[in-house]
């Protein structure tokens, strides 16, 4: 295996051309190399090099429930006694705590990412190909590391759940099922490979837009409150909307493919030439990817909604499919009052 300095001579940040080129190259050559990659050989790798103990496999189960429970204690004692203090609409009463708790969460566990990439010994975002030296199989996880690693892969074990049983359903709900099995399989998998260097650099370019999509939406459902509409919401809400936007693009679709995806799919295989499972983690990681791409469809959408002013206010581009046929059914019903015919003005459903 080779070490960290021979490595270092390697362009740390390509571009999306040789991202492409490269990968394909390295990827090919690795298949064409790999004459025994069936069933049997992936279930001896997966029995020789996964890692991971019954303790961590019950504390895993017991923090999912208990980030259930703790949902469940502050929707019911905190946040919506506090939307009712401050006299939001009833519908968004409903709502926002759903997105005051995941403010809450990734505020957090991107706060935490972030202290173990810059003010750590750690440089796996300044130099991703290290993310893999010293691999070894079995090796110990640090526990800071072994911190972040339960905590974000409880909360997304929960978060199956909880997208199915309470959250609002939303277009694309499904594909956030999907992503967080998708999530949750990369941040188990991860660790019980010792692949936790790059997880770690993976959660930290995901978990800032869930932040500001959150913050975004909190202000959103607190712009009307005491039936009066209130500026400073509707102005953050604004920062917010194109904060997320840009940071999408520079975090998921920028920094991600070229430092995750580099590190993952060309530098990993020359630094540990047989590392396990590297088709499977770069399929993966490459799923990840294409969802980043198709939630940025949305993004696209909703920016061309507001240019040509279809949409005067800034809502979640994630509306409800029912909700909206509901609105049109309405709006129709609406357009003859007293016999004379009317302009229907109903807004947008605020998310």
């Amino acid at each position: 295996m080779d070490d960290g300095p021979s490595n270092n001579g390697m362009e740390v940040m390509p571009g999306y051309l040789e991202l492409v080129t490269r990968a394909c190259t390295v990827m090919s050559s690795a298949f064409k190399d790999c004459k025994d990659c069936g069933l049997e050989m992936s279930t001896r790798t997966l029995l020789d090099h996964a890692h991971i103990t019954c303790k961590e496999i019950f504390l895993f189960f017991a923090c999912m429930v208990m980030w259930t429970q703790m949902r469940k204690g502050l929707t019911t004692f905190v946040f919506q006694p506090f939307a009712r203090w401050c006299h939001v609409q009833p519908k968004d009463v409903l709502k926002m705590p759903e997105s005051a708790w995941k403010l809450v969460f990734y505020s957090m566990s991107w706060s935490y990412s972030t202290y173990l990439l810059f003010f750590t010994n750690y440089s796996f975002f300044q130099n991703p190909p290290s993310v893999f030296y010293d691999w070894r199989s079995g090796m110990d996880v640090p526990v800071d590391i072994a911190i972040a690693y339960l905590v974000q892969g409880s909360f997304y074990g929960h978060s199956i759940y909880a997208t199915i049983y309470m959250d609002a359903w939303r277009k694309d709900s499904l594909v956030m099922v999907v992503h967080h099995f998708i999530t949750m399989a990369l941040i188990t998998f991860s660790y019980a490979f010792r692949y936790h260097n790059i997880g770690i650099l993976v959660l930290f370019l995901h978990d800032i837009n869930d932040i500001q999509l959150e913050f975004t939406k909190v202000n959103v459902y607190f712009k009307t409150r005491g039936g009066k509409e209130h500026l400073i919401n509707d102005i953050l809400s604004n920062i917010g909307v194109v904060s997320f936007s840009i940071t999408w693009f520079w975090f998921r679709l920028y920094w991600f493919p070229l430092k995750v995806m580099w590190a993952s799919c060309v530098t990993s295989i020359q630094t540990v030439p047989n590392i396990p499972f590297y088709f499977f983690f770069n399929t993966l990681l490459f799923l990840l990817l294409l969802m980043n791409i198709y939630w940025f469809l949305f993004i696209i959408l909703f920016v061309v909604k507001v240019i040509t002013g279809q949409m005067k206010e800034v809502n979640d581009v994630r509306e409800y499919e029912e909700d909206e046929q509901q609105e049109r059914e309405h709006a129709e019903d609406q357009t003859s009052v007293d016999g004379k015919q009317v302009k229907n003005g109903i807004s947008k459903k605020h998310q």
